[in-house]
C-alpha cells in the first residue's frame, strides 16, 4: 500500500483532475451543463450514473480530462462511493467538484491497499491522491485506515510468519509506541495461571509456543475498558482435525487478536480517557502426541471445569481464561473479538459480524455506530434457554454444544460463563475475511466490526 499520509492531502489550490459525483436523479441536470462533445463522450461510454461506474470527460479545450462517477446519493456519500475510482484511475491528484469527499476519504485510502509482502515484483503504480478542504478530518481518517491495514496485514500473513511470537512482537511495538506496560505469560507460569490457554497450545512446536499477552495503558483513575482478541494463529482442528478445505483459511483464525490490537491502537493513538487492558491469548491448535483430546476435562483460571466435546472448539477455551483475567480487574466494559463459529457465517454471512451483548443499550450503541461508519453489525441472542446445550455429565460445562442448533449463540453463552455477571460485555463473532472483493475492500483479511467498536468507544468516553 502507498504511504497513507500521501493519499489524502489538504486542498491548497494545487493542480488536480476534477471528479464530478452524480446520482441518477441529478444526471439530466449534469448533462445540461456539459458541452456537446462531453455529452457524446458520456453516451459513448454508456454512462448511466450507476453506483461505482465512471466515465472520462474531455475538457472543453481538449487539452485535459475529468472524471464523472455514479453514486447512490451525491448529497450523502458513503465510505465506499469513491473507492472504485481509487482502484482504477491513473496515478495522480484528484479533487471532488461541488462538495467535499467527506466519509469517502476512508474508502479512497483502503481502496489502494495491497498485500505485497511475498511478491517478487510488487506493483509499481504511483498513488492516487485526493484533496480535501477539511484538513481537520485527515488525522482521524488516517488513523482508522492504518488500523484497518494492520488487521489486513496480520490476517493475510501466513501462520509461519504470524505465530504467537509475532503476535507478541506486534503488541510489543504498540506498547513501545504508546508507553503501555506489556506482560507476557509463558511456559510453566502459563500452565499455572492460564491452564486452558496452555492446554490448547501445548502441542505446537516450541517456536509457536502458547502465551498470554497483556497490555495496560492509560490513567488508572479513568474508566477501565478491556479488549480481548482470540489469537489462534493456526487452527488444524486438533485431534478433531479439519478437512483440507476447512483448514485452508485458518491462518485467519487470529483475526480477533488483530482486531483487538488495532482497536487498542485507535484508543491509545487518540488518547481516549480510559484505563485500557488488552488481552490476547496466542496459540496454535496443532496435532501432536501431547495434544489435548476429546473427552478430556480441563481446569480453567476461573475454577470452572470444562469437558472437551470437540478439540476444534478451541477458541472459546482460550478466551475463557482471557475473559476471566479481564474480569478480575473489575472493568466497566469488556469487548472481545473472535473468529469463533461457522454458525455465525451461516446466520449472517461474511460481511456482518455477529454481535452479542448483555445490555441492550450497549448493543444499540454498537449497532448505531456501525451504521454511522459503514461498518454494520447484526445482533444475535444470548438466549438463556440454550445453556442446556452446554451441559456435561462429568464437568461444569462442555465446550461443544450437544445440538446442531444455535451454534453462534451457544459459543457466546460459553464465553458468558467466564465474564463476571455485573460487567457490561459485548462479543463480536467476526469473519475477518472477505471472500470476494468490493470497492475499497479487497479480497482477503479485513476489519469487520473494528470501526463500529471504535466509534462507540469514542462516543462513550470522549
Amino acid at each position: 500500500m502507498s504511504d497513507k499520509d500521501a493519499l489524502i492531502q489538504p486542498d491548497r489550490g494545487q493542480q488536480a483532475i476534477a471528479i464530478h459525483l452524480v446520482d441518477k436523479d441529478g444526471l439530466d441536470e449534469f448533462l445540461k451543463s456539459c458541452t456537446v462533445p462531453q455529452r457524446a463522450a458520456l453516451a459513448a461510454q454508456k454512462f448511466k450514473a450507476d453506483g461505482y461506474s465512471h466515465a472520462i470527460l474531455p475538457s472543453e479545450d481538449g487539452e485535459g480530462w475529468a472524471v464523472v462517477a455514479g453514486v447512490a446519493n451525491s448529497a450523502s456519500l458513503s465510505n465506499w462511493c469513491m473507492a472504485k475510482l481509487a482502484e482504477v484511475l491513473p496515478a495522480g491528484t484528484y479533487r471532488r467538484i461541488g462538495g467535499e469527499p467527506g466519509p469517502a476519504l476512508f474508502g479512497w485510502i483502503t481502496g489502494q491497499y495491497r498485500f505485497e509482502r511475498y511478491l517478487s515484483e510488487p506493483g509499481a503504480e504511483g498513488p492516487r491522491i485526493l484533496l480535501t478542504s477539511e484538513p481537520k478530518a485527515i488525522p482521524e481518517v488516517l488513523a482508522q485506515a492504518d488500523a484497518t491495514a494492520l488487521v489486513r496485514d496480520m490476517v493475510n500473513t501466513p501462520a509461519e510468519d504470524m505465530g504467537p511470537a509475532e503476535l507478541e512482537a506486534r503488541a510489543e511495538t504498540l506498547a513501545s509506541t504508546f508507553g503501555a506496560q506489556l506482560r507476557v505469560t509463558r511456559g510453566d507460569m502459563l500452565e499455572r495461571e492460564f491452564p486452558m490457554v496452555h492446554m490448547v497450545g501445548r502441542a505446537a512446536a516450541r517456536s509457536h509456543a502458547p502465551r498470554m499477552i497483556e497490555m495496560e495503558w492509560g490513567d488508572p483513575a479513568h474508566p477501565r475498558v478491556a479488549i480481548v482478541g482470540k489469537g489462534v494463529c493456526f487452527d488444524s482442528g486438533g485431534l478433531d482435525i479439519k478437512p483440507a478445505s476447512g483448514m485452508l483459511l485458518m491462518k485467519k483464525d487470529m483475526g480477533g487478536a488483530a482486531h483487538a490490537l488495532a482497536l487498542a491502537q485507535l484508543v491509545m493513538g487518540n488518547g481516549l480517557p480510559v484505563r485500557l487492558h488488552v488481552l490476547v491469548p496466542a496459540v496454535e491448535n496443532a496435532v501432536s502426541s501431547n495434544a489435548f483430546r476429546p473427552g478430556d476435562v480441563l481446569r480453567s483460571r476461573a475454577g470452572i471445569s470444562v469437558e472437551i466435546g470437540n478439540t476444534d472448539a478451541e477458541g472459546r477455551l482460550i478466551l475463557g481464561d482471557a475473559l476471566t483475567r479481564a474480569g478480575e480487574e473489575t472493568p466497566e466494559l469488556v469487548i472481545d473479538f473472535a473468529t469463533l463459529t461457522g454458525a455465525a457465517r451461516v446466520a449472517v454471512g461474511p460481511d456482518l459480524p455477529a454481535l452479542f451483548a448483555r445490555r441492550d443499550e450497549t448493543a444499540q450503541a454498537l449497532l448505531e455506530a456501525g451504521e454511522q461508519v459503514d461498518d454494520p453489525c447484526w445482533r444475535l441472542p444470548l438466549f438463556d434457554g440454550y445453556r442446556e446445550y452446554l451441559k456435561s455429565d462429568i464437568a461444569d460445562i462442555n465446550n461443544s454444544g450437544s445440538s446442531g442448533f444455535a451454534g453462534a449463540s451457544t459459543a457466546a453463552l460459553f464465553l458468558d460463563r467466564f465474564v463476571p455477571k455485573d460487567v457490561d460485555w459485548a462479543h463480536f463473532d467476526t469473519f475477518a475475511w472477505r471472500p470476494a472483493a468490493k470497492p475499497g475492500r479487497p479480497k482477503g483479511g479485513d476489519a469487520l466490526g473494528l470501526r463500529a467498536a471504535w466509534r462507540m468507544l469514542a462516543q462513550r468516553y470522549r
